[in-house]
């Protein structure tokens, strides 16, 4: 089977962006089963992984920055 055969197969498979998300979710805390991480690598869509990827990384950063500008803001870090 040649590489782009395998590449058109990974991008066809038909695993819901909500299952990525949350198989990325899960990822972000470093706590998966084998047997879900294998069932995961089987069904989801290697380019939903990464669009789920990006978006849990914005949205930590996105809530990191909040939380620093609320502490810096309630005067916590000031003194």
């Amino acid at each position: 089977m040649k590489a782009g055969e395998d590449i058109k197969q990974a991008v066809a498979r038909k695993g819901s962006f909500l299952q990525t998300f949350k198989a990325v979710a899960w990822s972000f805390f470093g706590i998966r089963k084998g047997a879900a991480y294998e069932k995961d690598v089987a069904q989801l869509n290697p380019v939903h992984v990464i669009i789920a990827g990006v978006i849990g990384a914005a949205m930590f950063v996105v809530v990191l920055v909040l939380l620093v500008n609320w502490v810096i803001g309630s005067g916590v870090a000031g003194n």
